[in-house]
């Protein structure tokens, strides 16, 4: 088993609070206006947004995966924090069991 760990960091005009919100909070409702030709849409299958919540990204066609569902395991609004894991994907296949972020 391989670990890699990746950290990006942006300077940004918008302030930390309304990224993190329509980023992560949010993401399922804005990903799929900023990239429809890749997302076709994104639901909330379990939960309010918080902890434990499981959301499916749907892809549009001509894509490699039809969707994928993730689950929130750590939301700290306040310190602008998300863990969360990838819990299902066509792609997955024998090479990876699971992906946290």
């Amino acid at each position: 088993m391989g670990v890699k760990s990746f950290t990006h960091e942006v300077e940004s005009q918008v302030s930390a609070p309304r990224m993190f919100q329509a980023l992560v909070v949010d993401s399922h409702n804005l990903i799929p206006k900023l990239t429809p030709q890749g997302i076709k849409s994104a639901d909330l299958l379990q939960g309010d947004g918080g902890v434990r919540t499981i959301k499916q990204i749907n892809f549009g066609e001509g894509t490699q995966s039809k969707y994928m569902k993730h689950r929130i395991d750590v939301l700290d609004k306040e310190n602008f924090f998300c863990k969360y894991i990838l819990i299902e994907r066509v792609m997955l296949g024998d090479k990876l069991e699971s992906i946290v972020y």
